[in-house]
């Protein structure tokens, strides 16, 4: 009885909306991401570097406003509103690409529609860690149950792309995203809190906790960018490697990338229930560390049921670092929680943007393997990275003088 009282007090409703908007957004954008490169190579009938540009376009634009509005949610306004704003520019931007074709247009206002409404889900997991902190709930826990969704909408979502615009067309896949952020503002006006700012300390002024001033969040957005960039490589190597150089059936990439999404999410579980135990650091280069044995194993292991059965080792790596890494970001930057999970999603896309850059030329240059070979060697510089941040930071009471 004790045990059933105790989930029942878990399953708050305010949980429960968190929980519910972090999969729609999710499922919102792995609606429209999977198929963005075929949308504008087909509908919209532009050339492959074209269509890289404007890859570069976003995620250089996605930073830049997101740090902009992160400073600005973490010291004025309300964060819920903020994510009400960007979701309604979302509903804009789904439209704008469902009825445009105008490369131009697409360019300049989708990228910075896009931009904006990226800042969603950074904002939604600032707003969940200042609800957990002031309502005393787990914070590492809640977070990590609410990174499973997204992993959970990333399983769900590219097959649900595909199927509609390849059956119904673009536009309807545009249209049903921009239907699924509708409810997402309803979800996040009725259900979600408004958390008022946590007062910090004057002893540390919040100048003095932004990223670039201390040297553990530099050393942790450095080793960050790295983690992700070689995920990033790999997902868009991994299907050119398995037809042109493994012969292998081209469905398997799929089958793999589901294995490994799959296996994220009880990861990801795992890491919240046990983060408090073993710390996040430990966890952290446990999770590095089985990203250099994936990569190593991709060189040298090139059978079906080997590349499956590596992507256990992919799922912990992706799993912990997904999750635990942005609790870890927070730690480190106290009273900032929307600019430390803008930094840490930030320090995403700018691997997203290397990974584009160095997948491409050591393809080309050396061969399929030598990017798995760049891949362990970024690991390991990760892993030496992390090995030098601590483990969070307290920020102590200004004592009497």
């Amino acid at each position: 009885m004790k045990a059933f009282l105790s989930r029942r007090r878990r399953l708050h409703p305010v949980y429960l909306a968190f929980m519910a908007v972090s999969f729609m957004v999710g499922i919102a954008g792995a609606l429209q991401a999977p198929t963005l490169s075929l949308f504008l190579s087909r509908e919209v009938g532009v050339q492959p570097f074209w269509v890289g540009l404007f890859y570069t376009l976003n995620a250089v634009a996605g930073i830049i406003v997101s740090l902009m509005l992160a400073k600005r949610s973490d010291n004025q306004g309300d964060r819920r509103m903020l994510i009400l704003f960007c979701c309604v520019i979302a509903i804009a931007n789904a439209v704008l690409f469902a009825f445009n074709r105008h490369y131009l247009t697409l360019v300049m206002a989708g990228v910075v529609l896009s931009s904006i409404a990226s800042v969603a889900m950074p904002q939604i997991f600032a707003l969940a860690r200042e609800y957990a902190d002031s309502s005393a709930r787990e914070a590492v826990m809640f977070s990590s149950v609410m990174r499973a969704q997204l992993s959970l909408a990333w399983v769900i979502g590219p097959p649900l792309s595909f199927a509609i615009a390849l059956n119904y067309g673009f536009t309807a896949m545009f249209l049903v995203a921009a239907v699924l952020f509708l409810i997402c503002v309803a979800l996040i006006w009725f259900t979600l809190p408004s958390v008022p700012r946590a007062q910090t300390s004057a002893a540390v002024p919040l100048t003095d906790i932004s990223g670039w001033k201390d040297r553990d969040m530099r050393m942790l957005f450095v080793a960050s960018v790295f983690m992700w960039t070689c995920n990033t490589m790999y997902v868009i190597d991994m299907p050119l490697y398995i037809s042109s150089v493994l012969g292998l059936p081209d469905k398997l990439a799929g089958l793999l990338m589901g294995i490994a999404a799959g296996l994220e999410i009880p990861v990801m579980l795992l890491a919240g229930r046990y983060v408090k135990r073993f710390g996040k650091r430990p966890m952290m280069l446990l999770a590095v560390g089985c990203g250099a044995l994936f990569y190593l194993g991709l060189v040298f292991l090139h059978g079906r049921t080997a590349l499956m059965l590596l992507q256990l080792l992919n799922a912990v790596f992706i799993g912990i670092i997904a999750g635990i890494g942005m609790i870890w970001f927070q730690d480190l930057m106290p009273g900032r929680p929307g600019s430390a999970t803008t930094l840490f999603t930030n320090s995403i896309s700018t691997g997203v943007i290397l990974a584009g850059v160095l997948q491409g030329a050591m393809a080309q240059t050396f061969g399929h393997h030598a990017v798995y070979w760049l891949a362990l060697l970024l690991a390991l510089v990760s892993f030496a990275l992390s090995w030098q941040v601590r483990e969070s930071r307290k920020i102590k009471p200004q004592s009497c003088p």
